[in-house]
């Protein structure tokens, strides 16, 4: 599992072998069953999660009880809770596989000793969350501009393995509509 996150890191910053090991030394590693959590709401969010292989979402829960998805971690992807993570703050997210999942930890306390050890992750971390913000950006124009037809087929032009993958009620979830329009939507389409 290691080696998807090496490679991950190297895409950004060249690490030689003895960096590789200090590296991985800061990292745990985890085979985590479908539903479980990795964060509650009310909770304070410790770590950040790299996605090996398998399927993580993120969510909390509307006044009205219904569950609205916010991101979706899949192979090679980051999730966290960086508004609890930093600020270190009771989180409003929940973070549970969809899948099972391989997961990566690293706190908060091994990140800060790793970067005071290895400055050059200091860049890393900086296009991971720069990419993060970029995305929820390109969300946001997403969702206030298109219509909930339009929504899906974006999202499914662009991502169509994704589309299989997930239940159809939580891709609704996350495009922000019911899964009857998804329905009435995708048998349109067929």
């Amino acid at each position: 599992m290691f080696t998807q996150l090496i490679t991950h890191i190297q895409k950004f910053v060249p690490l030689n072998i003895e960096e590789q090991k200090l590296v991985i030394s800061y990292f745990k590693c985890e085979d985590i069953p479908k539903k479980k959590y990795l964060l509650s709401e009310g909770d304070t969010c410790n770590a950040q999660y790299f996605v090996a292989e398998g399927c993580v979402r993120m969510y909390f829960i509307k006044e009205n009880g219904v569950e609205q998805i916010v991101q979706f971690g899949i192979d090679n992807w980051w999730i966290s809770d960086y508004t609890s993570f930093t600020l270190h703050q009771p989180s409003q997210f929940y973070i549970q596989t969809v899948q099972r999942s391989k997961i990566i930890t690293l706190t908060q306390t091994r990140q800060d000793e790793l970067l005071d050890k290895l400055p050059k992750l200091e860049r890393y971390f900086r296009r991971i969350y720069q990419r993060a913000y970029a995305a929820a950006q390109t969300r946001l124009i997403f969702f206030t501009d298109l219509s909930g037809e339009e929504k899906y087929h974006h999202f499914a032009s662009r991502f169509p393995d994704f589309v299989q993958r997930i239940p159809q009620y939580m891709l609704a979830s996350y495009l922000g509509f019911t899964p009857e329009f998804l329905s009435k939507v995708r048998a349109k389409n067929q």
